[in-house]
């Protein structure tokens, strides 16, 4: 009980003013547990109000357009949880009324709902009492209480919620979730966190052994594969170009993208004009080729990494369908893609 006074007493003068915090209505509280996987407060704030916005409520999002999704995503990355979002969406609005399930287990149940955000959302929206536990909870459980316990392990989440289920209050499971999860993201964070401030600066294992900068043990390291893209912007005598949609698995599915041509190293004018001319734009002459950037723009995903160059092809007559500026515009593309097209086109 020590353990959670003093972690309360922390949360009610440090917790951030959060648009998803003061509500227990499941749609804005699962929206926003979505949308910051892997993604910092900052980052996907702006994103849920976005969302918020145009589809203020469940039935508004399940009625969207997947592009109309993953256009608003555009830049959050790990595009999957967006088409996951639009599926749960149309499975909550259609199949059970706009109603969400009140309790985890058939949370569960629902498309890109895990253990983590099923905890989130039967905690704060119907208090049940159930732990969660993510990158924050296994920071400041393992340093408080010295658990060497290896996170990568699949039985650690298992061993990390039973402690956090015992330290919980049962009256107020919510506020605890939210609470740890706070302190682990403002105070206990992953490098050089200010101990002398900690209000656990007495009773912390971790700090009393050095091992703070340790802890968590965490032995998978992610294996990064290094990618080289050329993407061929073409423009035609209308000044019209081409896009595609990414339809096979992996990443950006179901975004637009330029024409591809995929190598296995960086590639110099001369390859990718022969793969040019081999490959595409039979129909028409081709004028001009220049690279937009010498130097590949490096585009760093969780376990890839994209080496990326755009090549401007004039192309004389106009080619098959083709498309205006303003309206690529509309159309979901990467990050990526997409800073270029405001930027160069």
């Amino acid at each position: 009980m020590n353990f959670y006074n003093t972690l309360n007493k922390w949360y009610l003068q440090n917790k951030r003013d959060l648009p998803w915090r003061n509500t227990t209505d499941p749609y804005p509280i699962w929206l926003s547990e979505i949308m910051l996987q892997q993604t910092r407060v900052a980052q996907g704030t702006p994103y849920f109000l976005s969302f918020t916005t145009v589809f203020p409520t469940v039935f508004d999002l399940a009625n969207a357009s997947e592009e109309q999704v993953l256009k608003l995503w555009q830049g959050l990355g790990y595009y999957s949880r967006a088409r996951n979002l639009h599926k749960t969406a149309q499975t909550v609005a259609h199949e059970m009324g706009g109603i969400f399930p009140d309790n985890y287990t058939d949370l569960l149940k629902l498309k890109g709902i895990g253990e983590y955000t099923a905890a989130a959302i039967a905690s704060f929206s119907y208090n049940e009492c159930v732990p969660v536990v993510d990158g924050n909870v296994f920071r400041v459980l393992s340093r408080y209480f010295d658990l060497e316990t290896d996170i990568a392990q699949a039985s650690a989440k298992k061993e990390f919620a039973a402690l956090a289920f015992e330290l919980m209050p049962k009256a107020n499971p919510a506020q605890f979730n939210q609470a740890i999860m706070e302190f682990g993201a403002l105070q206990c964070v992953p490098k050089s966190p200010n101990c002398s401030i900690c209000v656990f600066n007495s009773s912390c294992a971790a700090l009393q052994k050095n091992k703070v900068d340790q802890l968590p043990v965490k032995s998978k390291k992610l294996k990064v594969r290094n990618r080289y893209f050329n993407y061929i912007v073409a423009e035609d005598d209308l000044q019209h170009t081409i896009i595609q949609k990414r339809t096979a698995k992996g990443i950006w599915h179901n975004l637009y993208e330029f024409p591809l041509i995929e190598t296995d190293t960086v590639e110099d004018f001369d390859c990718i004009s022969r793969h040019i001319q081999k490959d595409f734009f039979q129909e028409n002459e081709i004028v001009s080729l220049f690279e937009y950037n010498s130097e590949s723009i490096v585009h760093k995903l969780s376990h890839q990494h994209l080496y990326i160059k755009f090549w401007k092809v004039s192309l004389k007559g106009t080619v098959q369908n083709g498309i205006n500026l303003e309206t690529v515009k509309t159309f979901p593309f990467p990050i990526v893609i997409h800073n270029f097209i405001e930027d160069k086109l």
